[in-house]
């Protein structure tokens, strides 16, 4: 008697592939995160894994639901964004920390404003292209109104201040509405725009100011300005090709600041050496490639609302991953910025693997995930 075995579909290789990405930076950002935060008081390394276990979770629901349950909730997405980004500011109700007001602390847990916003500006960006990209090449305006709510969003989290996080949100957001038909001549317009507007907001503010100058000429102020741009290109300069090993790094030992958050490259390569360095940047490149491959398919699939979901999560990972690099290495001026997965840091990590989860749905076989 013959039986008819079901069949079921193959899992792609980009699914594969990604899912591996993922996990591999989330074990070498757990290994990196304990050694870089050896010296400081506290159980980072516990913390990290509590936060681990959330940002699995918050993967596991963007990974479940639909993406037509995210796609009807974009001016959900919108709004909330911009309640974050307005409420952390209020007096008495934002969380403050080295005088920047970027938190919503709940029940001992902080929500980070730019977080959140950046998650609500994908979700409506998305929808909104969704619905009216087919109109943005004959009607410019439907440009406007979503680079208005682009502008009100990231200019209340340059209030709080936290200008890096706001640069990648408005940077991947101009190039999404490039990819999604937006006339070259008003992409231009937006560049020139966007660019004048980050010079005027480190003119006006003098620490910003420093920071450039700084960035310039580091070794001039080495105990001042440039003290963290130091440190981080002496851990590069002691770790030359292999590295001094884990854990062997003496950078991280109350020498370079925020070792395990936005300088932690600079503890990879003084550990690893120029070869775990690099090969970080590698496993991150292939992760970043494959979004776009996946925003690819699905846009030409006639998924619009997720093919522009992954676009945007690809744009943010890609911009963050080369700002942050950017800063270890002196190439960039110092901005506080986490390298997604590897940094310590509860609000990125969740957010980041929740945007994940995203990718992961639509690089899945649609037979099998629903739609």
């Amino acid at each position: 008697m013959n039986i008819a075995l079901k069949q079921y579909p193959q899992v792609p290789a980009d699914f594969l592939s990604l899912l591996v990405c993922w996990l591999l930076l989330l074990a070498f950002g757990l290994v990196m995160v304990s050694s870089a935060s050896v010296a400081l008081n506290g159980d980072y390394a516990s913390k990290h894994l509590v936060f681990l276990v959330l940002s699995v979770l918050a993967f596991s629901v963007t990974f479940i639901l639909p993406m037509s349950v995210w796609n009807k909730l974009y001016l959900v997405g919108l709004l909330g964004a911009l309640a974050f980004a307005l409420v952390v500011l209020l007096p008495g109700v934002g969380h403050t920390v080295n005088g920047a007001t970027r938190w919503l602390q709940i029940s001992g847990f902080t929500l980070q404003a730019s977080e959140v916003a950046k998650f609500g500006l994908m979700i409506y960006l998305a929808g909104y292209l969704h619905r009216y990209g087919e109109q943005l090449s004959a009607e410019p305006v439907k440009v406007f109104v979503p680079l208005g709510m682009i502008v009100s969003v990231c200019a209340l989290i340059v209030i709080e201040p936290d200008l890096g996080s706001a640069v990648v949100i408005v940077a991947a957001s101009i190039a999404l509405l490039f990819i999604a038909g937006a006339q070259l001549r008003y992409f231009l317009l937006l560049l020139i725009a966007a660019s004048g507007a980050l010079a005027l907001l480190i003119w006006v503010e003098p620490y910003r100011m420093e920071r450039l100058l700084a960035f310039i000429d580091p070794w001039a102020k080495p105990y001042d300005g440039g003290y963290q741009l130091v440190q981080a290109l002496i851990a590069f300069g002691r770790g030359e090709l292999f590295g001094l090993g884990l854990g062997e790094g003496v950078q991280k030992l109350y020498y370079l600041p925020e070792a395990h958050n936005d300088f932690i490259f600079a503890v990879i390569a003084e550990e690893l050496g120029a070869v775990g360095a690099l090969t970080l940047v590698a496993v991150y490149s292939v992760f970043i490639v494959k979004i776009f491959a996946v925003a690819r398919a699905q846009v030409e699939q006639d998924a619009l609302f997720s093919g522009y979901c992954c676009y945007f999560i690809g744009l943010i990972f890609a911009f963050q991953l080369l700002i942050n690099l950017g800063v270890n290495t002196g190439t960039l001026p110092t901005k506080g910025l986490t390298l997604p997965f590897i940094s310590y840091g509860g609000n990125s990590l969740i957010i980041s693997s929740a945007m994940f989860g995203f990718v992961l749905r639509c690089a899945y076989p649609r037979e099998v995930r629903g739609g």
